[in-house]
């Protein structure tokens, strides 16, 4: 594609990001000295290239959602925020607990981009330091998880038959023993040849406590805080089609999808764009999510992202993404 295209497909999009009017030729002939001629001729080689589409409402063109990817990876020019208003951003997010920050970071990236803000919560180990059991009732045991963080987890199992405090003590002290420090994937995998060493209900026990500790594991690595899916509502890109509409709120609602796009997006360094009807990891077309990773101590954790209507000002919400993981990062490095 040579300059001059470009430069149309450029003015094109950032006119219908403003507008959100389909863009004809005579309004591009007013910024350009080129005749409407010429500028149909280009932007029918646009849109045989598939950048662009006519919507069967109107002679504009409006921006496809590979032309949206041409334009962020090659036509966007973002700044980054003047000293001053870092400074300002930075007071929104106050160092204090881990997961208040979170639940503050993705209430800034809402508040910042008028979209929805969404937060992968740290990603915890899946170590375990030590665990404990207690006897609450005849069927009945709590599983006690204390991780090397020193965080305590507790879980509740369901058993076969009454557990003595003597044959409780004796499981942990087996666990503790032989995995402690290990992660519960590491223990399942080993723990079919060590249980040989003990009775059968005690061994039942023992992968019990394995199972219920894997979802700990998981329930914490796929903790995930949204903030702002109600501003949508106020996009009319969004609220045109209710069938979509529908569809990106069970995006929010079951968070599989979600998870699965935020997880790639942190083995990625800075911010990521995955663009709807371009990228499969996003399952609803007409929607963007821009995201970046953020870490404790120069570790990556976790990642957070503003999603929002592919028509939104790119140039402005990726600098937001970037200094909310930034503050983010370094919130969490302080506590």
């Amino acid at each position: 594609m040579d300059e001059r295209a470009r430069t149309l497909l450029k003015a094109l999009i950032e006119r219908y990001i403003s507008d959100g009017q389909p863009v004809g030729s005579r309004t591009l002939s007013k910024v350009f000295d080129l005749s409407p001629a010429t500028i149909r001729n280009v932007m029918a080689d646009l849109e045989d290239s598939g950048l662009i589409h006519s919507p069967h409402t109107s002679a504009g063109r409006v921006p496809t959602p590979r032309g949206y990817r041409m334009f962020v990876d090659t036509l966007l020019t973002v700044q980054p925020f003047e000293v001053d208003e870092a400074s300002r951003i930075e007071r929104l997010l106050p160092a204090a607990e881990p997961q208040r920050v979170i639940a503050a970071a993705a209430g800034l990236l809402s508040k910042l981009s008028s979209f929805a803000g969404v937060v992968m919560a740290p990603r915890r180990t899946q170590a375990f330091r030590q665990i404990e059991f207690m006897r609450l009732s005849e069927k009945r045991v709590l599983l006690i998880i204390v991780t090397p963080e020193g965080d305590v987890q507790n879980r509740m199992l369901s058993v076969q038959r009454d557990y003595t405090s003597a044959e409780l003590t004796e499981v942990a002290n087996f666990f503790n023993t032989h995995f402690g420090g290990k992660a519960f994937d590491d223990v399942r995998q080993t723990l079919q040849r060590d249980l040989s060493q003990l009775r059968e209900d005690i061994s039942r026990l023992m992968q019990q406590a394995v199972e219920a500790g894997t979802e700990v594991a998981a329930d914490e690595a796929d903790s995930v805080v949204i903030s702002g899916e109600l501003n949508l509502l106020g996009v009319s890109d969004m609220t045109a089609d209710m069938a979509r509409l529908r569809k990106m709120f069970e995006l929010f609602e079951k968070k599989t999808d979600l998870l699965q796009l935020l997880d790639v997006s942190s083995r990625a360094q800075g911010v990521q764009i995955y663009i709807g009807g371009d990228s499969q990891l996003v399952p609803v077309e007409e929607v963007s999510v821009i995201t970046a990773p953020y870490g404790v101590d120069g570790k990556v954790v976790g990642t957070l992202g503003v999603i929002g209507p592919t028509r939104m000002s790119y140039d402005r919400v990726i600098p937001i993404v970037d200094i909310t993981a930034r503050l983010l990062s370094n919130a969490l490095s302080q506590h």
